[in-house]
């Protein structure tokens, strides 16, 4: 444990504009809603503020009808002193499959060159394989690369587990490690037992990013403060707790005048937060903000669900018309993730395991049996085409799911040709700006749809694809 007669300020990472939205409202604020507020957010000291990447990308196109790359460079022209994060999937980059080595390669680069400071890396199987190539990346363009451990609990998960990820994380070219604690699983002397381990195996920084659904965020962050740990993660209080993370002013409080004292100015976090206010009002009348996702479940620790991964489901429930049977998809998610071999639940991991849940539940309500109905993905991470999971898969599961099909087990991108320049040439008519092919590499329909929404709002030719914009519930 740290000393506590040494004064260590504990930094602090805010997530009001990336995570904390998308944990609440399935990342819903529109870059319009970020703007006003950033001149303030930049005074006050943060050591970052995350504000891209993760399903923000996906959703400012599907969506909101935004260029994500003309977000990160307003938020980058408004934050003049203050460190811009964002969220990146490793070779899953911000989608929910893996990509050829050059489109990672040039997804960091531009990242980076459009404001990014800091990228933390994760793969949703711990697989340091899926990393390597970003964390290069990221350390050619002179960015800090954070690598996230995916953290999660089960048999296989013990410090050891931990400890060896950490010291091969720090091997790779990491600058720093994040306990990425999706779904507020990390309980408070866990973490002074986890924390303590890692200071003691590595020499890089140590960020806790934890999500407060368990109702154990707020103590586990003391504990690891204490223990040593040097940044967590926070949300401006209209957006924290419940899915999202703790609250920024209530955590900054808790440390004042102590050796982790953080310094920051209550009195201006408090006019940031009378700034978002309205707006949490505004969407939890909308219904935007599903109030589910706002208590406390402490069933979260049987069933492991991160917070976005709640508000996906319930949305899912919702369009299907199924919403009674959101507690019995709750219990099969350990079930199945168990069968697909004990990965951590986090994007893409979280939705596949989610939907084969769902499914499911819904073939079992129907008469029929578990596994009936198998979407791709589920087939694709059964055949190893998204790395190795820490434990084997259920053979029969396996068998019935994939039948012969061919399971491989080297690095998945192994597989991919280089395809940046097939993306040039396909979004060749579409294409203002170099990041246009990494939209359209990523989510190809949707970056079309949102190229004739945009030509649309430019010459006016065709008013009615101005229209589109969804204020609705997600899907």
């Amino acid at each position: 444990m740290a000393d506590k007669t040494v004064k260590k300020p504990i930094k602090i990472t805010e997530t009001v504009l990336r995570d904390a939205h998308q944990s609440l409202i399935a990342t819903r604020m529109p870059t319009e809603e970020m703007l006003p507020i950033i001149e303030k957010m930049d005074k006050v000291g943060y050591h970052s503020v995350e504000c891209w990447g993760g399903a923000t990308f996906d959703a400012s196109l599907r969506f909101l009808h935004e260029d994500p790359w003309e977000r990160l460079r307003k938020l980058r022209a408004g934050f003049k002193n203050t460190k811009l994060q964002m969220l990146f999937r490793g070779q899953n980059i911000l989608g929910y499959s893996p990509y050829s080595d050059d489109v990672v390669e040039y997804f960091v680069q531009k990242s980076i060159a459009n404001g990014i400071d800091i990228i933390r890396i994760f793969d949703c199987l711990n697989d340091l394989r899926n990393l390597k190539t970003a964390v290069k990346a990221a350390n050619k363009e002179k960015g800090h690369a954070q690598i996230a451990l995916s953290y999660t609990l089960g048999d296989s998960y013990t410090i050891d587990y931990w400890v060896d990820l950490a010291k091969r994380i720090e091997d790779l070219g990491a600058d720093s490690i994040c306990i990425k604690d999706m779904a507020g699983l990390l309980l408070p002397y866990k973490a002074v037992e986890l924390v303590g381990a890692l200071k003691e195996a590595v020499d890089i920084p140590i960020q806790l990013h934890s999500h407060y659904t368990s109702g154990e965020a707020s103590m586990t962050y003391m504990k690891a403060v204490e223990a040593g740990v040097d940044v967590i993660d926070t949300a401006m209080s209209p957006f924290a707790l419940g899915t999202s993370q703790p609250a920024t002013e209530v955590m900054v409080e808790a440390f004042r005048g102590t050796p982790y004292d953080s310094g920051l100015d209550l009195k201006l976090l408090c006019e940031i937060a009378d700034y978002f206010r309205p707006y949490r009002e505004k969407c939890l009348k909308d219904g935007l903000m599903n109030p589910k996702n706002l208590g406390v479940n402490i069933k979260t620790l049987q069933y492991q669900v991160p917070g976005g991964m709640l508000s996906n489901l319930t949305s899912q429930l919702a369009k299907m018309g199924q919403e009674d049977k959101f507690y019995q998809v709750l219990e099969e998610v350990p079930r199945v993730r168990k069968d697909f071999g004990e990965p951590p639940l986090v994007t893409p991991s979280s939705q596949i395991v989610g939907t084969q849940a769902v499914m499911n539940v819904i073939s079992v309500s129907n008469g029929g049996q578990r596994y009936d109905m198998v979407p791709q993905q589920s087939k694709d991470l059964l055949c190893g085409k998204y790395g190795k999971t820490v434990k084997p898969f259920n053979k029969e599961v396996q068998k019935k799911c994939i039948g012969d099909a061919k399971v491989i087990d080297y690095r998945p991108a192994d597989d991919l040709e280089p395809s940046l320049p097939k993306y040039e040439k396909e979004v060749a008519q579409w294409k203002q700006q170099d990041e246009d092919v990494l939209t359209y590499a990523l989510f190809p329909q949707v970056a079309v749809d949102f190229f004739k929404y945009r030509q649309a709002q430019q010459t006016g030719v065709d008013p009615a694809a101005g229209d589109k914009k969804d204020k609705a519930y997600p899907v």
